[in-house]
C-alpha cells in the first residue's frame, strides 16, 4: 500500500454491544464529515442488550461511494470473541490494531500489518472515575487514527464537545483520551508505511449527515401530522421518538399546550385503530412499525381500504419471518404490504431511497393518503433508517397541502345530494365530508361491511361488485398520482431496476460494471403502483435486472403481476441475508448470472 489514499479508505470497528463505543465512532465520523469528506457510517449491532459483538464501518470515499462495503482497509478489534474472524474483511496490506495483551494464543495473519496498542495503560493516564475512565477510554483510539489521518484536532475537539455538552462530568476525559491518544500515535507509530489522509475539501454549507428515521420525523412534521399513536418496535422506534421531540419545540397554540398528540398504544392493532379513528376525523395520522407491528394491523388495513379512511404507516423493515433478525435490514414486506388484508385489497406503498426522499415522504405520504383516501405504506428499511447518510440540507417543497375532496357546507349547499360513496368524477374517488360539518347534508355512515353507493349496508351482489371495481379505478387514478420513478437511459439493451437503501450503491455497481464492458440503463422505482413510464422501460429492453433485498423476489412479483407480457424479461439479482447491500457483492452476482465472473 505505498499510494496515497486521499479521502479514500474503509474502517471496520469491532467492539462488544454495550462498551460504549458509540460516542467515539459518531466523533470520527462527524470529524471526516465536517471536513468535507463524503463519508457514510453503518452500525451492525445485536438485539440483545449488551455482550455480543458489534461493527461500525466508516467509509471515506472520494467519488462519494458511501455505500456499505465489505472489504476494509483498517481494522480496529477491541472484542477477542471476533479477533481472527475480524482479520477476513482485510485484504493484504490492510493495518490490524488490537489492544495489546487481551489476545492471549490468538495469531494475526502474516500479511496483514498488526498494530498493538497498550490500550490499558493509556487509559490509566486518564484522570476520571472508574466508570467515566472505562467509557471515555474508547476515544483513545479515535486519537490515534485522528492523528494518523491528519483529521485537524480543533474539529474532533469540537465534535467530542458537541456530541458531550450536556454530560458535563464526561466532556473532559474525554478530550484527555483524545489527546492521549493522538500523542501515543504521533510518538509511537511513525514507522507505519500508513497510506491513508483525510484531507479538508471545500465543505458544503449545505450539507447535513442523519439518519433516514430522523429525516422522516422532520419530514412528518412539516407534512403536517398532527397524531401519532404506535407500539415501540425495532428499527422504527427513534421515528416517534424524534418527531415528538421535535413537536414539542415547535407545535404549541399560544397557551403554550401541544396541538399534537403522540400515544402509545397497548398494541399494534389498537396504535393503527387509532390512526383510523384520527383520519376518519379529518386529522393527518400515523402510526410507525416493522414487519411483527405490520402484520398485527392486516385487519385494520382491509378496513381503511373499504370503508376509505385516510391513514399513513411508516415501516421500517427489518429482517423476518416472526422475530427474525430486528437489527438486520431487508426489503421482505413488498408483497405482504401490497395486499394487507383478507380479500381484494391494494395499497400505496412509497420507497424512499435517500435521506431527503424520507423527509419528503413525510409530506407526499399524507397527500396521497387524503387525496385517495385509502391506507398509505411507507417501506424503509433498517440500513436507511438507523445509519447515518450525508444529504443535502433537507428542503420542503412549496406545495400546499392536498386534502382531497373533503366537502365545505358551502360545497354542501350547491349539491341536490351528498352520497358518501359516489364516484362523481369517473376517478374512483369519492368526496367526503368530517365530523363538525353542520350542514344537514353531511351525515353519512362508514362501513366495512357491504354497503352501496348511498353508504347504506348492502348484501346485494351487483352493489358489492360495483364497489369494488370503483376501489380498482381508483387504483388506475393512483397510478398518475405517485411519484413516478426515476430512469436513466443512453439506449442500452438491458435494463437494471431498484428501489429504496439499494439506491445507495447503483452508481458504483454501474462504474464497476463499465470495467467489465457491462452497460445498463437504470430505473429506481419510487412507489406502487407503478407509473406508466415503467412499462415504458420494460418494453424497451431485453432484459431487466430486478435488484432487492430478500429471498424471493417480491419487487419482481409485484411487476410480474403489473405487466404478465413482460415477465420472461426479469431477472432476479437477490441480497437477503441482513447485511447493507454492496456493490462488489451485487457486481458478483450479475457478472456470476452471465457467465463472466
Amino acid at each position: 500500500m505505498d499510494k496515497l489514499h486521499e479521502n479514500s479508505f474503509v474502517i471496520n470497528i469491532a467492539s462488544v454491544n454495550g462498551s460504549g463505543t458509540q460516542t467515539a465512532n459518531s466523533v470520527l465520523l462527524r470529524s471526516l464529515f465536517r471536513m468535507g469528506v463524503p463519508v457514510g457510517g453503518k452500525n451492525i449491532f445485536p438485539s440483545n442488550i449488551s455482550g455480543m459483538p458489534t461493527w461500525f464501518w466508516i467509509r471515506a470515499n472520494s467519488k462519494g461511494y458511501v455505500g456499505a462495503t465489505s472489504r476494509a482497509d483498517i481494522v480496529l478489534a477491541f472484542n477477542p470473541q471476533t479477533f481472527e474472524a475480524d482479520q477476513s474483511c482485510l485484504g493484504s496490506g490492510g493495518f490490524f490494531f488490537y489492544p495489546e495483551g487481551k489476545t492471549a494464543g490468538k495469531s494475526v495473519r502474516p500479511d496483514i500489518v498488526a498494530v498493538p496498542i497498550p490500550l490499558q495503560s493509556l487509559t490509566d493516564k486518564i484522570v476520571a472515575p472508574i466508570k467515566i475512565k472505562k467509557l471515555a477510554a474508547n476515544m483513545i483510539y479515535v486519537g490515534i487514527l485522528s492523528e494518523l489521518l491528519t483529521i485537524p484536532q480543533e474539529i474532533v475537539r469540537q465534535v467530542v464537545n458537541d456530541q458531550l455538552e450536556k454530560k458535563t462530568s464526561a466532556l473532559q476525559p474525554n478530550l484527555d483520551a483524545l489527546d492521549i491518544g493522538r500523542q501515543y500515535a504521533r510518538e509511537n507509530l511513525q514507522h507505519l508505511a500508513w497510506p491513508f489522509v483525510a484531507r479538508t475539501t471545500d465543505v458544503p454549507r449545505n450539507q447535513v449527515m442523519m439518519d433516514g428515521n430522523t429525516a422522516a420525523a422532520l419530514g412528518l412534521l412539516a407534512g403536517g401530522c398532527q397524531f401519532i399513536s404506535w407500539y415501540p418496535i425495532t428499527p422504527s422506534t427513534s421515528v416517534v421518538e424524534h418527531f415528538e421531540r421535535f413537536a414539542k419545540g415547535t407545535r404549541k397554540d399560544k397557551d403554550g399546550k401541544n396541538n399534537f398528540a403522540v400515544i402509545q398504544a397497548e398494541d399494534e392493532l389498537a396504535a393503527f385503530a387509532m390512526v383510523l379513528g384520527a383520519g376518519w376525523a379529518g386529522t393527518r395520522a400515523l402510526t410507525a412499525t416493522s414487519g411483527p407491528g405490520l402484520s398485527l394491523m392486516a385487519e385494520g388495513a382491509g378496513y381503511a381500504y373499504y370503508a376509505e379512511i385516510p391513514a399513513v404507516v411508516w415501516n421500517v423493515q427489518r429482517l423476518g419471518p416472526s422475530t427474525g433478525l430486528p437489527t438486520r435490514t431487508a426489503q421482505g414486506d413488498l408483497t405482504f404490504s401490497a395486499h394487507l388484508s383478507h380479500g381484494d385489497a391494494k395499497h400505496v406503498l412509497l420507497f424512499p431511497g435517500s435521506i431527503q426522499e424520507c423527509f419528503e415522504f413525510g409530506q407526499t405520504c399524507f397527500d396521497l393518503a387524503e387525496r385517495l383516501q385509502q391506507l398509505v405504506i411507507v417501506l424503509s428499511d433498517l440500513d436507511l433508517g438507523m445509519n447515518l447518510w450525508s444529504s443535502e440540507e433537507l428542503k420542503s417543497a412549496p406545495v400546499r397541502y392536498d386534502r382531497g375532496k373533503v366537502l365545505s357546507p358551502e360545497d354542501l349547499d350547491k349539491l341536490t345530494h351528498f352520497h358518501r360513496y359516489e364516484d362523481q368524477d369517473g376517478d374512483g374517488i369519492c368526496a367526503r365530508t368530517l365530523p363538525g360539518n353542520s350542514h344537514p347534508r353531511a351525515a353519512y355512515f362508514t362501513r366495512g361491511s357491504g354497503h352501496n353507493f348511498r353508504g347504506q349496508y348492502s348484501e346485494k351482489a351487483e352493489e358489492y361488485s360495483d364497489n369494488i371495481l370503483r376501489l380498482q379505478r381508483k387504483w388506475e387514478t393512483a397510478k398518475k398520482l405517485v411519484p413516478a420513478p426515476e430512469i436513466k437511459s443512453n439506449d442500452n439493451k438491458e435494463g437494471m431496476i431498484y428501489f429504496g437503501s439499494t439506491s445507495a450503491v447503483v452508481e458504483e455497481l454501474t462504474e464497476l460494471l463499465e470495467q467489465k464492458n457491462q452497460k445498463f440503463d437504470l430505473c429506481r422505482i419510487r412507489a406502487y403502483p407503478f407509473s406508466p413510464g415503467l412499462e415504458d422501460f420494460m418494453k424497451e429492453h431485453e432484459a431487466v435486472y430486478v435488484i432487492e433485498q430478500n429471498r424471493d423476489g417480491q419487487m419482481k412479483a409485484l411487476l410480474a403481476q403489473a405487466y404478465p407480457q413482460w415477465a420472461s424479461k426479469m431477472v432476479s439479482i437477490l441480497h437477503f441475508d441482513g447485511t447493507p447491500v454492496t456493490a462488489e457483492g451485487l457486481r458478483h452476482k450479475i457478472l456470476n448470472l452471465r457467465g463472466e465472473a
